[in-house]
C-alpha cells in the first residue's frame, strides 16, 4: 500500500471526521459527563434538571452550563446553589474522563433561550385559541 495517500490538511485528517469547534466538541463531552454525573448524584433539589447546552471559551479556563428545570425560574436559586455544591465532583469526573490539561470551571446558568421558546410557544397557542373562538362566534348558526 505504498502509493496510499493521506487526505489533505494538517496532520493528515480524515474527510469522515466532522469539522467542529474545539470549543463545540469539548461542550458536547462535557454535557455529556455532566448529565451522566447528575443522576448519580443524590440531591433532590436536582431531580427535575436537564443540561441543555454548554458553552467553553476558547482557553477552556470556563465553561457556562446552561440548565432547565420543570421547576422554572422558581426553582432556579435552589438549582444553582445545589450544583455549585457539587461542583467539585462534577469537575473530578471530568478530569477524569477527559484528556486535556485543565479542566474548565463550571458556572451554572438557568437557559433562558428554551424559556424565551416556551414563552413564545404559548403566547401563539393564545392567539391561536383567542382567534378560533372569534371564528366559532361569528359563524352563522345552521341550528340543525
Amino acid at each position: 500500500m505504498a502509493g496510499r495517500q493521506r487526505s489533505g490538511g494538517k496532520g493528515g485528517s480524515r474527510s469522515s471526521t466532522p469539522k467542529y469547534p474545539r470549543g463545540a466538541r469539548v461542550g458536547a463531552t462535557l454535557r455529556e459527563i455532566i448529565a451522566d454525573e447528575l443522576v448519580r448524584i443524590d440531591d433532590e433539589r436536582l431531580l427535575l434538571v436537564s443540561i441543555t447546552g454548554i458553552d467553553v471559551d476558547p482557553e477552556l479556563n470556563r465553561a457556562f452550563v446552561y440548565f432547565d428545570s420543570l421547576e422554572g425560574e422558581e426553582g432556579d436559586e435552589a438549582i444553582v446553589e445545589a450544583l455549585g455544591d457539587h461542583r467539585i465532583r462534577l469537575q473530578k469526573s471530568i478530569a477524569r474522563q477527559i484528556r486535556a490539561k485543565k479542566t474548565p470551571i463550571l458556572d451554572f446558568r438557568p437557559d433562558l433561550v428554551i424559556r424565551s421558546a416556551e414563552r413564545i410557544d404559548e403566547i401563539l397557542r393564545s392567539d391561536r385559541d383567542r382567534i378560533d373562538r372569534t371564528i366559532a362566534e361569528s359563524a352563522p348558526d345552521t341550528g340543525d
